[in-house]
């Protein structure tokens, strides 16, 4: 039987000064108020929603010890104290973050987007381009999904790996060095139960990477104790196989009591020296933690914790356990403790004053500059009174926030619509000045906005020469492949069967053997870490492209790409990225699955990413190349059944791209516009021909992308042409037909060209059955698009279409 190791609660040999001791007591202390004050202020209305930290204060403050320059951590939202220890926050960031102040110099984790306890490093400067991390303490995103954070602390751990054994790192100047970062991961332990935190141990342990995962193991998962959490009620000995043993590696397994000064350090002395040394993942399970306040603000722990727990909790609340080891050990006397205990209260509040301050003052002057607009307008306006009424109201509000003022002009302006425009003209520029402001404040940074914008990547077209031979389609992308990892080290690929076979459709092939395991690598069939480790080494400044094998299993790992890539950017207003591209298959092949277009289901939930729907390899090997000269994340989903299509090779395979956002429209007419992407262009094409020979002219545009959509309107021009459209894909009914019919007819404004009803062309709203009948009677064919397009001309001109 493996044993897992628990640390003893007594004296060890430890190198611990009295000034250290005292450091870690004041920041305990000091976060402890923080999280006793910024309940209060919840309370009072001045925040929406707290969930603090307190009862976890010295594990962290331990933690922070071995955390080094260069280190990552990938948390949860209980990790303040932590922060704090590393100096990466501040206490009156801490409170600009509760009240959710917008400007990121004072609120730098996510510009005030994120409620508290959501912590984030800035690893860019203001123009998008990268800092120096490897000379910062960092610290990706959070996210709030229970395990969420932890996929990504994959691919943090691995990058340390690369940047230690790949020598062509090492001679960029931005990765020289580096090789021994540990990435440092925390999770309460209710999460545990979460597959993607099996998933990742499973990884790391496989991977044997630089990884420590700390579990802050209060009992209880808000309600619901760990008997109804874990096996055996315990994570570590729930994982007590994964414990490494000589010459089978694995997972170290460290059990260490969160009360415990010392042996909190003994554990994490011993797990940041096999990490950094040896690249041997650490599991500290520490336990006997507590949670004076309960989950949150929204609940008292008091209702579903006895009595007798409770008073095991107050008895071992970790901050009065390390003050009883100070005083035990003489390291400071009652007096020396109080004056800290004291000036802690005074510091939270002074800094809880600051945050407060500097987040109020600004709404209100805009208040105060409002209220002074509608009083002025009244003047010259026949609602006067209620106007007036209206501007006293709002001055008088308690603890305003900017919906109050905002929300307050808008009815003004609604109230004097039938007023002369002179009399509104205030207000209304004041309403159109404050729009941008809020648009910087509420929406700015969902894609890229610096100079690596994949706006601002210029077009190559592909040359061809006589010489040019035809080939397999998979072969441009192996070419393609080849030439970025040759001329890029810091591109690599992986994913199931990437590797040694060259990926299922072989367009890795020999790349492998070419470039070595570390450049082209096979995982398990682990999807969620799969893409976390994509954005893990993203996030520190590689280049991944992360191989899920089919569409369907994007499903898999859509947690992390929806909760934490997409949004990576916007969520921490500017201040990380992670550019890393997904490649994968679909569209049409036989089967229920594997032949899947769940456009909808991505549109849905990736806005944050590029979405690249290329028709064929080549157009797919241009927005390859596009895509590793921009910054931004992106997902490229390959035709199935193109791989072994002819097409040209390029002779600039490695030079030439593919804009973004622009359709390109592959046959021109003037009766129909149909609007496509992927499998379904060489469908619409083939249907194009036939309504030739019936007197139809089809013009069939290929959207080429989905996120970004059209950006130069190319589309409605042709509508205006055509004055009829189809909107053709195989996505369920209401799907991405219905995503691009709403982008062409209204935010295109073509609804007003039109001659003819606005159809769409969609599979049906089941999975397609086997065999080429399920294909075709599932999925659009050919002959139903030339029904579909028929049918319009036929209500157009009866005489000149008849219908069968």
């Amino acid at each position: 039987m493996i044993e897992v190791e628990t640390l003893p609660t007594h004296k060890v040999d430890l190198d611990l000064d009295k000034d250290q001791i005292l450091f870690d007591y004041k920041i305990v202390q000091q976060s402890r108020q923080a999280s006793l004050m910024g309940r209060k202020e919840v309370f009072m209305g001045k925040a929406k929603f707290g969930i603090f930290g307190d009862g976890k204060e010295l594990a962290q403050v331990v933690m922070a010890r071995y955390f080094k320059k260069g280190d990552w951590r990938s948390g949860y939202y209980r990790d303040q104290t932590f922060m704090l220890a590393i100096e990466e926050l501040r206490l009156q960031e801490y409170f600009a973050q509760l009240y959710a102040h917008t400007d990121v110099k004072e609120e730098p984790a996510s510009g005030g987007r994120l409620m508290n306890g959501h912590f984030a490093t800035r690893s860019l400067d203001d123009d998008g381009t990268w800092k120096d991390i490897r000379n910062t303490k960092n610290s990706g995103g959070d996210i709030s999904p229970t395990a969420g954070q932890v996929p990504r602390l994959i691919g943090l751990g691995y990058a340390s790996k690369l940047f230690k054994e790949n020598e062509k790192l090492q001679k960029l100047k931005q990765f020289e060095g580096l090789g021994k970062e540990i990435a440092w991961g925390t999770i309460g332990n209710a999460s545990c139960a979460e597959g993607m935190f099996l998933e990742a141990v499973n990884a790391a342990g496989v991977l044997q990477i630089p990884v420590i995962i700390s579990v802050w193991d209060d009992e209880y998962g808000i309600s619901v104790p760990n008997e109804f959490q874990t096996t055996k009620g315990s994570i570590s000995e729930a994982l007590a196989g994964y414990q490494r043993e000589e010459g089978k590696p694995g997972v170290e397994i460290i059990v260490a009591k969160g009360w415990d000064y010392e042996s909190l350090h003994a554990a994490y002395k011993k797990s940041e020296e096999l990490a950094r040394e040896h690249s041997v993942p650490s599991l500290v399970h520490v336990i006997e933690m507590t949670q004076p306040q309960g989950h949150s603000t929204s609940g008292s722990h008091e209702r579903y914790k006895s009595k007798e727990r409770l008073q095991w909790e107050a008895d071992h609340d970790c901050n009065l356990m390390f003050r009883s080891y100070i005083l035990e050990n003489g390291i400071a006397t009652e007096e020396e403790l109080d004056e800290i205990d004291k000036e802690a209260v005074r510091i939270v509040r002074e800094e809880k004053g600051k945050a407060w301050k500097s987040f109020s003052e600004g709404i209100k002057s805009e208040l105060k500059f409002a209220v002074e607009l509608i009083k002025s307008a009244a003047g010259g306006s026949s609602q006067s009174s209620t106007l007036n009424q209206m501007a006293e109201d709002l001055s008088k509000t308690l603890n305003p926030i900017r919906k109050d003022v905002f929300s307050a002009v808008r009815k003004a302006l609604f109230l004097m619509r039938f007023d002369q425009e002179e009399a509104r003209a205030g207000l209304k520029e004041w309403y159109e000045e404050q729009g941008k402001l809020n648009y910087d404040r509420y929406h700015s940074h969902l894609y890229s906005e610096s100079d690596e914008s994949h706006l601002r990547v210029e077009a190559v077209a592909p040359v061809y020469t006589d010489r040019s031979p035809v080939v397999d389609g998979r072969e441009v992308l192996q070419a393609c492949f080849d030439k970025m990892l040759s001329n890029d080290p810091r591109v690599f690929a992986f994913g199931e069967d990437v590797g040694k076979i060259g990926d299922v459709n072989q367009a890795f092939a020999g790349l492998q053997e070419k470039y070595g395991e570390l450049r082209v690598t096979d995982t398990g069939i682990r999807e969620m870490t799969i893409i976390g480790q994509g954005i893990g080494t993203a996030l520190r400044g590689l280049r991944p492209i992360a191989e899920i094998q089919y569409l369907d299993y994007i499903y898999y790992a859509l947690m992390s790409l929806t909760d934490d890539l997409a949004c990576l950017h916007y969520r921490t207003k500017g201040g990380q990225k992670a550019p890393m591209i997904v490649r994968t298959r679909g569209h049409r092949l036989e089967g229920v699955w594997h032949s899947g277009s769940p456009m909808s289901a991505i549109l849905g939930s990736l806005r944050g990413l590029l979405v690249c729907v290329p028709r064929n390899m080549t157009q797919a090997a241009g927005m390859y190349n596009t895509l590793l000269r921009s910054d931004e994340p992106a997902l490229v989903i390959e035709c199935l059944n193109a791989y072994r299509q002819k097409e040209k090779m390029p002779s600039n395979v490695g030079e030439f791209t593919v804009p973004l956002g622009r359709p390109e429209i592959l046959r021109e007419g003037t009766d129909i516009t149909v609007v496509t992407y992927g499998a379904m262009c060489k469908i619409v094409m083939d249907a194009a021909e036939q309504l030739d020979e019936y007197g139809v002219a089809v013009e069939v545009i290929d959207v080429q992308t989905l996120l970004p959509f059209d950006v130069g309107h190319v589309i409605v021009d042709s509508v205006k042409k055509t004055n009829r459209v189809i909107f053709a894909d195989e996505d369920v009914p209401g799907g991405a037909s219905a995503y691009m019919m709403q982008q062409v007819l209204e935010q295109q404004k073509a609804y007003y060209q039109l001659d003819s009803e606005p159809v769409t062309l969609s599979a049906h709203p089941h999975r397609p059955a086997y065999s080429s009948d399920g294909d075709y009677f599932s999925k659009p064919s050919v002959d139903d698009v030339v029904e579909k397009a028929y049918r319009i001309m036929h209500e157009v001109d009866p005489v000149s279409y008849p219908m069968w």
